[in-house]
């Protein structure tokens, strides 16, 4: 009896070691492990944590206008006066995600880099890297930086974010307010959103209800099988429980400009659109809401040669509806220079589809285009030059001759003038001023800083 009853004993403690045993919590643990779970552990290595050092200004002393004409100054944005102004650097933190794990290509948002003076990268195993920029697109709010590593990088995979779905499950990684590796999860909740900032309007945007606060800034945003569908961005201000991302399928296009030129090519068709009135579109027996109008289209374009006219009505771009020439210019952005597009356009009642294959602007159609929208003409500033226009700037172009209707010579700009920086690019040559002007021909706006004598100005023009 006494041996039974050590049996027994000994049958039991075996059963609790075996309940209370390592693997038995091994085994709940895989219980546990949930698609979040595996996706995050499977992406994590290939998101990183991005320092950037950034140069800012302080205090500036005021001056006052040209004095040539008293409303001058209100049409300026800002002054420009770098011998008065206190400069301070402050870090900015961010994340990126690895897309090339053998080229060392970090994918983030251009505003996380944007003036930056020194970048370093943290992974995930703690390794830490100077980065170089590669490019930067702020219209998309993109950019791309590249590290050196002897070995090859964990990457991560790419998704597709044309069939997304609202509700379906979505998964942010990142570093908010300084915390690294931080998960949040929730829900698409909209589709191609527009956000307006002070400065812009984004296009396009996936919304979620994961948290994204600053610092999770150009960190991914997955689906639940941990394919990158969007990067993260916390560019607006007033978003409380609601996060934005920039759709993967339309970062690829940017992110392939940026590794090969080293900023995005807009693709030139030619076209020169306008938007249809209720009135305009009821003479014209178009459906209120579809379409806009071709009122230009420049010789030898790619519209030309396809045969699209003056006069036509443009439905659809790649099967995408039209309803406003921002609608064009927003599908354009997602088509690479040199690729065939199918547009559907309607002629005399009668619709039809026509192809044509996009180019790049060409450069020898600069002067034309400076000339269009800004109503200027420029030179470099030769000695001569500089001695003409007594002019003390070293960099820069020159307005040789302004339009007496152009916006500038309204409020004041005068042949002479020196045109130093055209957005966030400065301006050393000719060269520099027509890519510039090319690159920026679709925007609404235009920030220029203009020089006369020692004072500088920046200048806001609608294009």
């Amino acid at each position: 009896m006494q041996k039974i009853t050590v049996h027994i004993h000994l049958v039991l403690g075996l059963v609790l070691f075996c309940l209370w045993s390592p693997s038995t919590t091994h085994g709940h643990e895989l219980d546990r492990k949930s698609a979040v779970v595996e996706a995050v552990q499977k992406v994590g290595p290939a998101v990183v944590n991005i320092n950037s050092e950034i140069e800012v200004s302080t205090g500036r002393r005021p001056f006052s206008g040209f004095g040539m004409n008293p409303f001058f100054d209100s049409f300026f944005k800002d002054f420009f006066d770098p011998g008065f102004e206190r400069r301070q650097k402050r870090t900015s933190l961010g994340s990126g995600v690895i897309i090339d794990g053998k080229r060392g290509f970090i994918l983030t948002n251009a505003h996380v880099v944007t003036h930056s003076d020194g970048i370093s990268v943290v992974l995930k195993d703690e390794r830490e890297f100077q980065a170089q920029i590669v490019g930067i697109d702020p219209d998309s709010d993109l950019a791309v930086l590249k590290i050196g590593s002897q070995e090859d990088l964990p990457v991560i995979e790419m998704g597709n974010s044309e069939d997304l779905m609202i509700g379906e499950t979505v998964i942010a990684i990142g570093n908010p307010f300084g915390f690294s590796d931080t998960v949040t999860t929730g829900v698409i909740s909209a589709l191609n959103r527009s956000v307006r900032t002070d400065d812009t309007v984004y296009h396009d945007f996936i919304q979620t209800d994961a948290s994204i606060n600053p610092g999770n800034s150009g960190g991914p945003l997955l689906n639940i099988h941990g394919s990158l569908i969007g990067i993260n961005t916390a560019i607006y201000a007033k978003a409380q429980g609601i996060g934005f991302a920039i759709p993967i399928n339309k970062a690829k296009r940017i992110v392939s400009d940026l590794i090969q030129y080293g900023e995005v090519v807009l693709s030139w068709t030619g076209l020169h659109l306008q938007n249809l009135d209720p009135g305009l579109a009821h003479y014209l027996k178009v459906p209120e809401g579809r379409g806009v109008i071709v009122k230009h289209v420049e010789p030898d374009s790619p519209a030309r040669l396809s045969g699209i006219r003056k006069e036509d009505i443009i439905l659809s771009f790649e099967n995408r509806p039209l309803r406003s020439v921002m609608d064009y210019q927003q599908a354009l952005k997602n088509v690479p220079v040199g690729a065939k597009v199918k547009l559907d356009i309607l002629r005399g009642g009668q619709q039809k589809r026509v192809s044509l294959k996009t180019l790049a602007f060409p450069q020898d159609r600069a002067t034309a285009l400076i000339k269009r929208l800004l109503g200027i003409s420029i030179d470099p500033l030769s000695p001569n030059i500089r001695e003409q226009y007594r002019i003390s700037a070293r960099e820069g172009v020159v307005i040789s001759e302004i339009s007496p209707s152009a916006y500038l010579a309204q409020i004041g700009v005068l042949a002479g003038d020196v045109i130093r920086q055209v957005d966030d690019e400065t301006i050393s040559s000719v060269d520099d001023f027509q890519k510039a002007i090319i690159k920026s021909r679709q925007k609404k706006t235009l920030v220029l800083l203009v020089q006369r004598g020692g004072q500088g100005y920046y200048i806001t023009v609608k294009l």
